[in-house]
This record gives structure tokens, C-alpha cells and sequence, in this order.
């Protein structure tokens, strides 16, 4: 089997019904010119793959994991369990059940110790998750933070041209 193909930022989430949500994690970080690694791995179904994944990031030169997962959510205190790089949990909606806040619960009550920055439930929190790896990197890339202020003032301009076109 080839070596996975090294990026900053992982992004692995529990089942493949959580893909269309974390292609908007996927398309932020393309947006900041960062492929990431994209991976399906579950804490309960694979979790050899998971532990081997999250113990091997580091030296296959991942600085950041985004973990999604839904129901249980055990995921991102599975990846924070067998990694110290910096985990950001995104809580997922399942199919069924009490609109996501079982996977919020899951992803944000880690033991003392064990922290995962946890992300809003779904879309927003896949995106924020993305921007959340960026402002991280950036710390010690002059050309990320670069993209991160420009992206900050695109959005501020975007707010004011909109608060502007109410008023004429």
C-alpha cells in the first residue's frame, strides 16, 4: 500500500453519510490553498484503522485532525486519545435521534486532559472547523495568516456592501 499522500490538515469523519456535510470543510481549506487528507474511519466499526491513523499523523506530516462524527461521536476523543496534535471535533446530525446535540455532547464532554475544540452541530461547524485548522497553521506560516486576514476582510466587506445595499 502507497504512503498517504502528507497535508496539514486531516479531515476524517465516522461513516460516508457524513460526506456531503464535510465537503464544506474540504472546500474551505482548498480555499486557503490547503488539500487535505480525507478519510472514512469509524471509533467503533474501525477502530484499529482509527488508533493507527491518529498515532501515525504526526510523522506522516498532518498538524491538525478534524474529526466528524454523529450519534455516539466518539471519533474525535478517539483521534485526541492516540494524538497530540490539536483535534477539532464537528458534531454530526444523524439520520435519527435528537438533532445532533447526542454527537455535541459526545464531541464536547472530554475527560480533563483530553481536549478536542469542538465545532457547532453540521454545516457551520464544518466550515468553522476548516477556518479554526487555518488560524492554527497560520501561526507559523506568514502566508496563511496572509489569506487569513484577507479572508476576514472579504467577509467584513461582504456585511458592509450588503448593510449598504439595504440602505439605498
Amino acid at each position: 500500500m502507497d504512503k498517504p499522500r502528507q497535508s496539514p490538515v486531516a479531515v476524517v469523519m465516522g461513516s460516508e453519510s457524513d460526506l456531503p456535510v464535510m465537503e464544506k470543510c474540504v472546500k474551505q481549506l482548498q480555499e486557503f490553498g490547503i488539500d487535505p487528507t480525507v478519510r472514512i474511519l469509524s471509533a467503533h466499526r474501525t477502530p484499529q484503522q482509527a488508533h493507527d491513523f491518529a498515532a501515525n499523523a504526526a510523522s506522516n506530516g498532518t498538524k491538525v485532525i478534524i474529526a466528524a462524527a454523529g450519534m455516539a461521536a466518539h471519533l474525535a476523543g478517539a483521534m485526541a486519545a492516540h494524538s497530540q496534535l490539536p483535534i477539532i471535533g464537528v458534531p454530526m446530525q444523524a439520520g435519527e435521534g435528537p438533532c445532533g446535540l447526542d454527537a455535541l455532547l459526545s464531541t464536547v464532554q472530554m475527560p480533563p486532559g483530553m481536549p478536542v475544540g469542538t465545532m457547532a452541530i453540521g454545516k457551520a461547524g464544518a466550515k468553522n472547523a476548516a477556518i479554526y485548522a487555518v488560524q492554527i497553521l497560520a501561526l507559523s506560516d506568514p502566508d496563511l495568516a496572509a489569506k487569513l486576514t484577507a479572508f476576514r476582510r472579504a467577509q467584513t466587506q461582504s456585511v458592509l456592501e450588503k448593510d449598504r445595499q439595504l440602505h439605498e
